[in-house]
């Protein structure tokens, strides 16, 4: 059903764009129809393919990375209580600097392949994961820490078994946000400097007043991370099998 819900709004939208291309008469090098982006879309597959594997390594390597490092960063902070008062104020002040004003400056330490696409990526990712795991586990219930305490269960023991798992929920869904926002920091980076990528093939391509073919990888890299975000959110539900089975024991109940 999620599918054909899917494919309706995308037919909705596609017949809004025609219309509105059809109404206000827009020339074709600022807005152009849905069937000039299809036809640049199949007679521009083969190179659109080559510089969509470039920013999908860098959207995957960042995703992966982003991951890691916010997930680590949130278990430091909830086992080390000093290192949570040094942390936590600093990944809230990170989040007032502009991430895409930091594009230039990793551009010229990371140079212009892969790094500086990855650690842009990182970026963006980092704090959705950080946060959303972080407040997870400050959220478990605390009748579950009190019986583990009662029954004499070591820290390490609560933070496996009670502690994460019930953080996994939040922590999907701070997974969703970032496989949504993890192109974002590829394009940018690849905007900024790269010899490959969308980012750098929809530059080239507006440079040339070809709208259709940016348009065309735009199209591709909305697809990307609709994909992504979708086989991340499939992903989670399978993972936390127990948070449907008690969504559906509340609604029976």
């Amino acid at each position: 059903m999620s599918g054909i819900r899917f494919l309706i709004l995308a037919s909705g939208l596609t017949a809004f764009w025609q219309l509105v291309v059809m109404i206000t008469d827009v020339p074709p090098y600022i807005l152009p129809g849905p069937l000039p982006v299809v036809r640049a879309l199949i007679l521009h597959w083969p190179t659109l393919q080559n510089h969509l594997m470039t920013t999908l390594a860098e959207i995957l390597a960042g995703l992966v990375l982003g991951t890691v490092l916010g997930s680590c960063c949130a278990l430091t902070m909830i086992l080390l209580p000093l290192m949570r008062r040094w942390l936590l104020p600093i990944l809230v002040v990170s989040q007032a600097i502009p991430v895409f004003a930091l594009a230039p400056i990793l551009v010229l330490w990371f140079g212009y392949g892969m790094a500086s696409k990855v650690a842009m990526a990182v970026l963006i990712i980092f704090f959705p994961v950080t946060s959303s795991f972080y407040y997870g586990m400050r959220r478990t219930r605390p009748e579950l820490l009190e019986l583990a305490r009662i029954m004499g269960g070591r820290p390490l023991s609560v933070l496996r078994w009670i502690v994460i798992p019930s953080a996994l929920p939040a922590l999907g869904s701070g997974l969703g946000v970032a496989a949504a926002v993890a192109p974002i920091g590829a394009v940018v980076g690849e905007w900024v400097g790269s010899s490959s990528g969308l980012g750098y093939y929809m530059l080239h391509a507006n440079a040339r007043m070809q709208i259709d073919i940016m348009f065309a990888a735009l199209a591709v890299l909305s697809v990307v991370s609709l994909g992504l975000y979708f086989a991340v959110d499939t992903m989670v539900a399978r993972l936390i099998f127990w948070e449907k089975k008690e969504n559906e024991d509340e609604s029976v109940a």
